[in-house]
């Protein structure tokens, strides 16, 4: 069939809107009719170059939809199902044997290297192949295929265009403080970075019961929906030493800490301000080359933890349900997060997103 797409053919530059062809759904796959799809920071390092993945290619990994059709070996949605498309996994290896699907072996293949798991794409225009299949979706699209390891049924009851970033984004702030870190009640918590994934987390350590919950960012506006979103506590990070101000606020270092920025000299301060037996996870993709030293007999003695966190450590068919419902009692409300574009517009989203004008840009495929 054929699909509107924005295909990535140079890194660096726009997107451009493309008539493509979609190859029918094989045994194994989904084809989805996408409503909307959210802009991840994982496009934009993408489209520029810093992961190898081939060009040219249509990315998107944020994507809701509703099922057109589907495989003869698909058992878990039908036609007319509403779906939130995430992350794509084996279901083998011995992570996926351990429901620990975020962490799959096959993780970076799967997801980075826009192509199904035997090497080809289910894209092409008159005969040029078209590097698809990101993250087991390439959502930039009006039609998407998927698979059952990714596809999550959702209740037709919430609104569809906003459920994308669940996909992501969102799942993946939310999962760390929920799933990875497990952040404990009546603990401290902070987050560097008050982006989508780091106002994910906010809202989720207010629901686990942490009583301490400092944001830090450069952005007032930013750090103003922080505190209206659970932060007990905000920091401007161009405008204090925040290690010294934690410690402040704490008296003893923070419990749990979580950085969203990828930056190494950020996160070696979030460990100078961690409590004894205090754990930091990360979750920014950090620009190649990235090292980090850690200064082992503090580690060792305070029993202080690192961790790195892919996709919030969720399994996205139980954890986005999970946090659907807590939408629906208004204690997570992620529409405060999201800013709607036009698909055409889906360039000026980009911009958006990397100037931080947007925190959670939607494209919806009208």
């Amino acid at each position: 069939m054929q699909i509107l797409a924005a295909v990535a053919r140079t890194h660096r530059a726009p997107f451009v809107l493309e008539t493509l062809e979609l190859a029918a759904p094989r045994a194994d796959e989904i084809l989805v009719k996408v409503v909307a799809t959210g802009i991840c920071h994982t496009d934009i390092v993408v489209r520029d170059g810093v992961m190898p993945t081939p060009l040219p290619v249509v990315l998107g990994h944020e994507g809701s939809g509703v099922v057109e059709a589907v495989g003869a070996n698909i058992t878990s949605v039908e036609p007319g199902d509403h779906v939130v498309m995430s992350f794509d996994s084996c279901g083998v290896c011995a992570s996926c044997r351990d429901h620990a699907v975020a962490y799959c072996h096959e993780h970076f293949q799967r997801n980075f290297l826009a192509a199904r798991a035997d090497g080809s794409s289910p894209i092409s225009k008159d005969g040029e192949p078209i590097s698809g299949n990101f993250f087991g979706q390439s959502s930039f699209a009006t039609h998407a295929l998927c698979h059952e390891a990714n596809v999550v049924k959702v209740p037709r009851d919430v609104p569809l265009e906003l459920l994308g970033p669940l996909g992501c984004g969102i799942q993946t702030g939310a999962g760390a403080v929920l799933n990875a870190l497990k952040v404990a009640p009546g603990k401290s918590f902070c987050v560097f970075g008050a982006g989508a994934v780091g106002l994910s987390a906010v809202m989720a350590a207010k629901i686990a019961g942490a009583t301490i919950i400092v944001a830090i960012d450069v952005n007032e506006a930013r750090l103003q929906l922080a505190s209206e979103l659970g932060a007990t506590h905000t920091l401007n990070g161009a405008m204090v030493d925040a290690g010294a101000e934690l410690m402040k606020i704490t008296g003893y270092g923070v419990d749990y800490a979580l950085d969203t920025t990828g930056a190494p000299t950020i996160i070696h301060g979030i460990i100078k301000g961690l409590a004894p037996r205090g754990a930091c996870g990360i979750v920014g993709s950090p620009r190649p080359p990235a090292t980090l030293t850690v200064d082992m007999l503090s580690f060792m003695v305070g029993g202080r933890k690192l961790m790195g966190i892919i996709e919030g450590s969720s399994t996205p068919s139980i954890f986005i349900p999970e946090l659907i419902k807590l939408y629906q009692q208004g204690r997570f409300p992620i529409d405060r997060l999201v800013k709607y574009y036009a698909f055409a517009d889906i360039n000026q989203a980009m911009h958006d997103a990397e100037a931080g004008i947007a925190i959670k840009p939607i494209v919806r495929m009208g």
